[in-house]
């Protein structure tokens, strides 16, 4: 068996990419990185020299970026099921790439409090916050999942993003969001995965609690 290892901090895209190794019942070890000591540290630069997370080393072949590890996993564990057929193609990876650049963007930008001007949208691949909301919406009315009936790792991606969109408030709470997340969050992977995470974040947060005072 080829060796897989996963570089994450709970408490960050990490999480997309733990949920994807769930799914796909792979074995793997993980390695927990601290924000600006381990994860800037060279052993791991040598791994992303961008030094963020997630990254999967497996075997030889390193991956990094969470759409990418996603779409890498599908392909690398056929047994999943993850992968989409060849009529599920187009739908899966226009709408994990649509999450990949225009979603993600728009949001970020949107959250920091920068929207671009009229004249600035041509310019920006999402072109406006709530175009690419509407687009996303229209995407996922009607279907249970980004590919129709069934589960695909693009729901592993873009459904993060909904999840965690929704949840923060980053995302607006629309009836179609909120019966996408719930039927996502139903998934024994994606509990799986939160549990494991949570407990981590939980851990984390115990260790940087001063000690009372004597």
């Amino acid at each position: 068996m080829t060796s897989l290892t996963f570089y994450t901090n709970p408490m960050s895209r990490g999480q997309i990419a733990r949920w994807a190794l769930e799914e796909t019942g792979a074995e793997y070890e993980q390695v927990l990185l601290d924000y600006g000591t381990t994860m800037k540290g060279e052993e791991y630069l040598a791994i992303n020299p961008m030094g963020k997370v997630p990254a999967i080393k497996h075997g030889d072949k390193v991956v990094t970026e969470a759409a990418a590890v996603c779409a890498y996993l599908a392909d690398a564990f056929p047994e999943a099921g993850l992968a989409p057929t060849e009529d599920e193609r187009a739908d899966y990876y226009r709408w994990m790439f649509f999450a990949a650049g225009p979603l993600e963007n728009g949001v970020m930008m949107h959250s920091i409090g920068w929207d671009p001007t009229e004249e600035q949208e041509r310019m920006v691949g999402y072109g406006n916050y709530e175009r690419t909301i509407d687009v996303l919406e229209g995407a996922l009315t009607g279907r249970d999942y980004v590919c129709g009936d069934r589960f695909t790792m693009a729901d592993v991606y873009l459904g993060s993003q909904v999840d965690w969109g929704v949840e923060f408030g980053t995302i607006p709470k629309r009836d179609t969001f909120e019966a996408y997340v719930e039927r996502l969050r139903a998934r024994d992977a994606y509990k799986r995965a939160k549990k494991i995470d949570n407990a981590l974040i939980a851990e984390q947060q115990a260790q940087a609690k001063p000690e009372p005072a004597a």
